[in-house]
C-alpha cells in the first residue's frame, strides 16, 4: 500500500483522526517477540515520552519505549488491538529519546476485523527511521476494518511510541430518538482542527472517562493578549439535534479556563473554517477548576448540526467534552415514548463509566437534591426563594414524595436512617453489579448527612464523601433493561430521589461509612409491594461499572 511522509509540522492532518490503538481507548498488548530492555506497554501510553537518561534498571538503561535485546538475525515483532476498531489513515512511530539504540526500519501489518483464518496484510511497507525523532506516515487509501496491527522493527531495538490513526464507524442507534453522546470517539465522533495544542492533544477530549491527569487532556499556551481565544472543532459522530454539554476541567487546578461558549454549524466539509456561518449554541460560561460543567444548550431545537466548536476564554486546559443528542428531532405528545439515553460511559466493552451525578443525566430516573452556590446554573423548572430573613436560598419542591399502593394496603410517610459502609466498590477500580431492587408503588428519597464534599459538577469542586448510585429502566419482560443502566458519583451535598419503579443497586458509600436519611411511604412486614430483590443471572452476563479516581 502506498504512503506519502508528513513533516512534523504536519502531525496536525494525522491528529484529525482517531487514535485507534490508545490505551486510553482500551488498546492493549496481545503478544511480543521480546521486550528485555523495555515494555511493550509503554508504546501505548498518552503522554509524549520522558527522557530516562542516567536512570538505570536491573537490565540496564532504562527508556519509556519498547526496547528488545541486541543482534537479532531475523526481526522482532508487537501484535497490538486497537482500542476502536477502524479504518486506518496513518501511522506515528516515535523513536523519541532512542539515540544509538533505536530500531533502524520498521514496517506495519494489519488483521481485517480479527476473524478466524484472517491473513496478515501488509499496511506499511518497510520505511527506514532515525534517531530520537518522530516518523509520520499517511496511507494514500485507508486500510478498512482492521481489529489488530502488528508492529515489526528490523532487526531489533527500540521505539518509543506507536500511534495508529484511523476512523472509527459511527454509532447507529437502533431508536433514532435516542439520546448518547454524539462527539464521544468510539461513537465516531473526532477532532478534526485546533487553534493549539502545545501541552496536550485536542482529540484527548472525546476519549473514555475522565482520564488520570492533565496529560491525557487538551491544554494550550498562555497568552498575554488582550481577548484572546483557542479553540477545536469536532466533528460529530452523525448528524443530530443537540441538547446539553458536559465540559470538563478534570485535573486543570490553576490552569483552567476563565469561560467557554459553543457553536454549531451543520456542513458538509469534514473541516469546516472557522469564518463560516456558525449558530451560538452555548453563550459564555464561566468555568471553575477540576469539576464538570453541564450545560442546557440554546437555539437548537429543531436543527441537526454536525460540527460543534468549543471556545475557551483565553487560553487553558480541558478534559473532557461531552456533547448529547439524537440523530432525529425527538417525537412530541403524550402518546411518544420515552427517550432512552445511550451514554458515552458505555464501552463498546460493556462496562459503564460513573458519571458525576447531575440533575439532567439523572432526571430519566428521578431527582437530584441539591443546593447551587451560582444561581444561573439551577436547572430550569426549579424555583429559588429567599429565606430565613435573606440568610438563605430555597430551592423548592426537588421531590415529591409519592406513593400508588392499591386500596387496603394504605402506607406510612417516615423518616429511616441508613448506616453505609464502604464495599467491594473501590474508586478507581470496576465494581460487578449483581442485584437491583426497585419500590413499584412508592418513590425513595437518600439524603446523606455529614459534611458537604463536592464533587463533579458546576456546584461540586472537592470531594469528601461520596456514594455510587446504580439506576435501570424497567424493561418490556418487567425486569430490568440492562441496556439503560447508568452509574453515577454523588457527592454528600447531593440526595437522590429514586422514581416508583426504577430499579437500583442499594446504595453504597465509598471511601467512608455515611449516614442516610430516608423519606419513603412503606407498607412494611416485607411486602414485595414496598421493595422487590432481584439477583441478575450471570449467565446472561453481570454489568460492570468502572469507577473514576478521584485522586
Amino acid at each position: 500500500m502506498a504512503y506519502k511522509i508528513l513533516l512534523p509540522e504536519q502531525y496536525k492532518t494525522l491528529t484529525s483522526f482517531t487514535e485507534l490503538s490508545s490505551v486510553a481507548l482500551g488498546g492493549s498488548i496481545v503478544s511480543v517477540s521480546d521486550e528485555f530492555f523495555a515494555e511493550a506497554v509503554n508504546l501505548l501510553k498518552v503522554e509524549p515520552a520522558p527522557s530516562m537518561k542516567g536512570q538505570f534498571g536491573p537490565n540496564g538503561a532504562l527508556y519509556s519505549g519498547w526496547e528488545t535485546k541486541r543482534h537479532n538475525p531475523t526481526y522482532d515483532w508487537v501484535i497490538i488491538r486497537l482500542g476502536a476498531p477502524g479504518s486506518i489513515v496513518g501511522f506515528d512511530i516515535d523513536t523519541s529519546h532512542f539515540n544509538g539504540n533505536e530500531a533502524p526500519e520498521a514496517s506495519v501489518d494489519g488483521l481485517i476485523n480479527g476473524q478466524p483464518g484472517s491473513k496478515w496484510q501488509e499496511i506499511l511497507p518497510k520505511v527506514p527511521l532515525g534517531p530520537d525523532a518522530r516518523h509520520l506516515f499517511q496511507l494514500s487509501q485507508l486500510a478498512p476494518g482492521c481489529s489488530q496491527v502488528r508492529l515489526n522493527q528490523y532487526p531489533d531495538g527500540g521505539i518509543a511510541r506507536f500511534r495508529v490513526y484511523g476512523v472509527v464507524a459511527p454509532y447507529e442507534p437502533k431508536d433514532p430518538s435516542e439520546i448518547f453522546d454524539l462527539a464521544f470517539v468510539s461513537n465516531g465522533g473526532r477532532v478534526v482542527n485546533v487553534s493549539d495544542q502545545h501541552f496536550g492533544v485536542a482529540s484527548n477530549v472525546i476519549l473514555p472517562g475522565r482520564g488520570k491527569d492533565m496529560g491525557d487532556g487538551w491544554e494550550t499556551r498562555r497568552s498575554r493578549d488582550k481577548g484572546h481565544t483557542e479553540w477545536l472543532i469536532i466533528k460529530l459522530a452523525r448528524a443530530g439535534v443537540l441538547d446539553t454539554v458536559d465540559i470538563d476541567t478534570a485535573h486543570f487546578k490553576g490552569n483552567y479556563p476563565e469561560s467557554c461558549e459553543l457553536h454549531a454549524i451543520n456542513s458538509d466539509l469534514d473541516s469546516p473554517t472557522f469564518d463560516a456561518k456558525w449558530d451560538l449554541i452555548l453563550s459564555r460560561q464561566k468555568t471553575f477548576a477540576h469539576q464538570i460543567h453541564s450545560f442546557k444548550l440554546e437555539n437548537v431545537k429543531n436543527k441537526k448540526y454536525t460540527h460543534v466548536r468549543v471556545t475557551i476564554y483565553p487560553d487553558g486546559g480541558l478534559k473532557r467534552v461531552r456533547i448529547y443528542g439524537s440523530v432525529e428531532i425527538p417525537k412530541q405528545g403524550a402518546g411518544s415514548a420515552p427517550i432512552k439515553v445511550v451514554d458515552a460511559s458505555v464501552s463498546r466493552s460493556g462496562v459503564h463509566e460513573a458519571k458525576f451525578l447531575s440533575h439532567d443525566e439523572f432526571a430519566l430516573f428521578g431527582s437530584v437534591c441539591q443546593a447551587y452556590r451560582n444561581l444561573k446554573a439551577v436547572p430550569p423548572g426549579i424555583k429559588v426563594t429567599p429565606a430565613n430573613q435573606g440568610t438563605a436560598n430555597k430551592f423548592n419542591n426537588l421531590a415529591d414524595i409519592v406513593s400508588s399502593f392499591p386500596e387496603g394496603k394504605a402506607g406510612t410517610q417516615s423518616v429511616s436512617i441508613y448506616r453505609s459502609t464502604p464495599s467491594e466498590a473501590e474508586l478507581g477500580k470496576e465494581f460487578t453489579v449483581r442485584v437491583l431492587e426497585r419500590h413499584p408503588c412508592n418513590n425513595q428519597v437518600f439524603i446523606p448527612m455529614g459534611s458537604g464534599g463536592r464533587v463533579g459538577t458546576d456546584d461540586l469542586t472537592v470531594h469528601a464523601r461520596v456514594y455510587l448510585v446504580i439506576v435501570a429502566l424497567n424493561g418490556k419482560d418487567d425486569k430490568p433493561d440492562l441496556g439503560t443502566l447508568k452509574a453515577f458519583i454523588a457527592s454528600a451535598s447531593q440526595g437522590v430521589s429514586y422514581n416508583a419503579g426504577v430499579w437500583h443497586h442499594p446504595i453504597i458509600a465509598l471511601e467512608q461509612p455515611t449516614d442516610f436519611a430516608c423519606v419513603e411511604t412503606q407498607i412494611g412486614g416485607g411486602d414485595k409491594l414496598d421493595c422487590e430483590v432481584l439477583e441478575l443471572s450471570e449467565a446472561n452476563g453481570l454489568p460492570v461499572v468502572a469507577l473514576p479516581s478521584l485522586d
